[in-house]
């Protein structure tokens, strides 16, 4: 960690060629892009109720529709084909598959998925399939969801039949998608499905998240061909003091724990952090965690995921900054339990749409702080992007200079990282569409490709245009 002021060193500006084989491509989620929420079986998950709850969404907004992706698929998938990436990273949706979230799967659900990596391998793309983009069923919340053990269970047979009905097309399989979210937006600050706003609930559900993960990575293994790919994606926070003080220092600590080690403890190394259980002692004695948990949780992968967007600063609490600065939505509830003595401040520099500040050096320090730690695991870059307002202009085309300089400087730490020595085998720019943002609805637009919605147009952007010339040459220019 590394105080809030540091400036990282920049190279000379010159073109950046990336290694062999380095894999480019964008990434989407099932209930984001795809519509279609009641159709072919499809059942409710948590964020169908969580956005038909009044004042959940801005403006009302829902995935009820979203970009139209089940009827449109064919045209996406030509886009991507048309920018040349060689990878997508898509999610499927358990209650498309699985609409209860236990028993036989629903082949027209399958039979989408099916068809898509067909289509993606036509075009010579790889598919990247995540188990879970955050859309439980909603059988399975009402249930208890995620703070009960059963959820994981639940999840490694639905792992099983995915596996087994598309492992013949897709070869490299991620469990879960930023499951600090589902944990600590879902079940403890409420920003995020299904709502919840209990700390207790919200460390349970970081248990059995990790818990359904090492189930999952298991069933995968049985029943994919022993050349396929298992992995996850984390979303980590580089976590900076805002000053070098010992208190901001363990304030520091304290948010790597909660938001970075409390996935990585047991996943790469077998045992939750120390001082993560002697932190949160008054919340919990964790007595949810049983006898070889932890083996299942900690079973190999063949490369991390790592999902980044902007730094964290925060300071020992006095009343200068507030939980609600920490970029992840305004609520009255912390997703920090047992950090309440913690503040979080904007990071110094140029912001997103998202006001996220746009920081690569977090992700240069990142990725080889990771590749140090863990040497002998490959990383790859499944989402990093920005918001920006984006909008076509009167001949019908869209200018986003922003996101080109954004992107650019993270893939020059990123090639600065890997010259550095980190294992980075791939970039996938956070989002192919133009998509719906969970709490913030269709009023920020992360995508290379501009979605307009009620026609449902796709228009690629200036930096798409950009981003495939990179992809195709494997070569950064020169600003």
């Amino acid at each position: 960690m590394v105080t809030a002021a540091r400036q990282g060193g920049s190279a000379p500006d010159v073109a950046r060629v990336f290694p062999d084989g380095f894999l480019w491509g964008s990434a989407t989620a099932s209930y984001q892009i795809e519509g279609a929420t009641a159709e072919d079986g499809r059942t409710p998950s948590i964020w169908d109720t969580y956005a038909h709850t009044p004042g959940r969404v801005r403006n009302g907004d829902t995935g009820d529709i979203a970009t139209d992706h089940y009827h449109r698929w064919r045209e996406d998938v030509a886009l991507m084909g048309e920018l040349g990436l060689g990878a997508y990273r898509f999610s499927l949706a358990w209650p498309r598959i699985q609409p209860t979230g236990r028993g036989p799967a629903v082949q027209k659900g399958l039979d989408f998925y099916r068809r898509l990596a067909d289509e993606l391998l036509a075009k010579g793309i790889t598919p990247v399939a995540t188990l879970y983009h955050w859309d439980l069923p909603q059988e399975l919340e009402d249930a208890g969801g995620w703070p009960e053990r059963v959820t994981a269970e639940r999840f490694a047979e639905y792992a099983a039949i995915a596996a087994d009905a598309l492992g013949d097309r897709v070869k490299t399989w991620t469990t879960l998608n930023e499951p600090w979210c589902s944990a600590f937006l879902g079940y403890g600050s409420g920003v995020h499905a299904p709502g919840r706003t209990d700390p207790v609930a919200a460390l349970r559900a970081a248990h059995h998240l990790n818990l359904g993960h090492g189930l999952a990575v298991q069933a995968l293994r049985a029943a994919l061909p022993s050349n396929a790919q298992c992995s996850v994606t984390l979303n980590f926070h580089e976590v900076r003091p805002l000053t070098g003080s010992d208190a901001d220092t363990d304030a520091a600590r304290r948010i790597d724990a909660l938001a970075n080690r409390v996935f990585t403890g047991p996943m790469l190394q077998g045992a939750y952090p120390e001082d993560l259980l002697k932190d949160t002692a008054t919340l919990t004695d964790w007595s949810f965690v049983r006898d070889g948990d932890l083996e299942q949780i900690s079973r190999p992968l063949d490369f991390l995921g790592i999902n980044y967007y902007t730094p964290t600063v925060v300071s020992e609490a006095d009343g200068s900054g507030t939980h609600n600065a920490d970029g992840h939505g305004r609520s009255s509830h912390s997703p920090w339990p047992g950090a309440d003595q913690v503040a979080f401040h904007q990071p110094p520099g140029d912001t997103t749409a998202m006001g996220w500040a746009v920081d690569p050096t977090g992700l240069y320090d990142l990725l080889t702080r990771l590749s140090s730690q863990f040497p002998t695991l490959p990383l790859v870059v499944t989402e990093n992007g920005a918001a920006f307002d984006d909008y076509a202009d009167p001949s019908g085309q869209v200018n986003d200079p922003d996101r080109i300089a954004y992107v650019r400087g993270h893939l020059a730490a990123v090639h600065q990282a890997i010259e550095d020595g980190a294992d980075v085998r791939g970039y996938f720019l956070w989002s192919l569409l133009d998509n719906f943002e969970w709490g913030y609805g269709y009023s920020k637009r992360f995508g290379a490709v501009y979605v307009d919605y009620p026609t449902g147009t796709r228009i690629p952007k200036a930096s798409a245009r950009w981003y495939a010339q990179v992809a195709r040459t494997g070569t950064l220019p020169a600003a």
